[in-house]
């Protein structure tokens, strides 16, 4: 089996107490961003279905242009679990009895011990079962918890983003989006928008664009590609004369899915620099249909950062991306974006 080495965020030693509105202190939960950490028996773990566990919530994150494992894991029994690992941001605990269960099951709880915490239960009655139960339904575990940080992130930009951005967005598109507040810089053409953070580390990138909706046809792979680039040609050039940023075909797939309860379709993959330069990283895309004006409203993110990780980045953008608001859900704003991923499911 592999072996890992048990992280213990600093964090956890400085675990902060925060009043609630009732006068009652609670504990805030610790830990990293994407670090879980994961209670189970030690004869579960020197076997093969902890081998399982590890390999899903470390599995790379999709789309990279190198593999950077998906979470961080803490792994401990369940008689080590007591004090400060219990205020972690993101639990996983699992427990195998044959006595007690009948069929691989799963649920969540939400502050259970610490505000602003997610705890996940599977429960099976052999490891077996488990084990096949994993292996079927991969990346299911990963993708929660991916969720559960989206909404974290996408929650902090709510209360701190770029003025700019918000600014520009409603002004061209009627719509919302709450982007990082380290992106100052814009360029604009017709119906898009080109915005930066231009840094020398850590290059983030939003375009913002709209097309006519004419048919349900638009939310296809070849269809939403051929708009992307097509933007892209225009309003991203390289370094070079005649070069521009377009998608890696060999690299890019669709996703349908939902934001605020309504279809969105997803791109995911890479782009790179036609003409010259040697340049490319990976984006994300979110296409969604404003009924009220019959189009299409694209917002999208890309990173630069060349021969470094970039997971962190691309989470940034992908968090913004599900704040945005079109114009008939700006007089109902949600508290608070709403889940892309389904919840686990029994």
């Amino acid at each position: 089996m592999k072996q890992t080495v048990i992280f213990l965020s600093a964090m956890m030693i400085l675990a902060g107490l925060n009043s609630c509105n009732q006068g009652i202190s609670v504990v805030r939960a610790s830990g990293l961003a994407y670090e879980v950490c994961v209670v189970m028996e030690q004869s579960l773990w020197d076997n093969e279905l902890g081998e399982t566990v590890m390999e899903e919530l470390t599995s790379p994150v999709p789309y990279l242009l190198q593999d950077e494992p998906s979470m961080r894991v803490t792994r401990v029994t369940p008689d080590q679990f007591d004090g400060l690992l219990k205020y972690m941001r993101n639990i996983l605990i699992i427990n195998v009895d044959n006595n007690k269960y009948t069929k691989v099951s799963m649920h969540s709880e939400h502050d259970k011990w610490a505000d602003g915490q997610t705890v996940v239960y599977i429960n099976s009655p052999s490891e077996l079962m488990l084990d096949g139960y994993l292996t079927e339904n991969e990346r299911m575990l990963v993708n929660y918890f991916n969720n559960e940080e989206m909404k974290r992130a996408s929650a902090y930009l709510l209360r701190s983003y770029s003025p700019l951005v918000m600014d520009k967005v409603k002004d061209k598109f009627g719509i919302s989006l709450n982007a990082p507040n380290d992106i100052t810089l814009f360029k604009e053409g017709d119906d898009c928008l080109w915005f930066s953070n231009d840094a020398a580390l850590g290059r983030c990138d939003l375009l913002v664009y709209s097309f006519p909706f004419t048919d349900k046809n638009t939310f296809t792979l070849d269809y939403l590609v051929a708009k992307r680039d097509s933007v892209a040609k225009k309003l991203v050039p390289g370094s070079f004369a005649g070069s521009y940023m377009a998608t890696e075909k060999r690299v890019v797939d669709f996703f349908p899915s939902t934001l605020n309860n309504k279809y969105c379709g997803i791109l995911r993959g890479w782009w790179k620099m036609e003409g010259g330069d040697m340049m490319g990283g990976p984006f994300v895309s979110y296409a969604r249909v404003d009924e009220a004006n019959k189009r299409v409203i694209v917002t999208e993110g890309f990173v630069y950062e060349p021969n470094k990780e970039k997971r962190k980045y691309i989470r940034r953008l992908e968090a913004a991306l599900r704040t945005a608001l079109l114009p008939d859900e700006l007089s109902a704003a949600p508290a608070s974006p709403t889940a892309v991923i389904p919840n686990l499911k029994e």
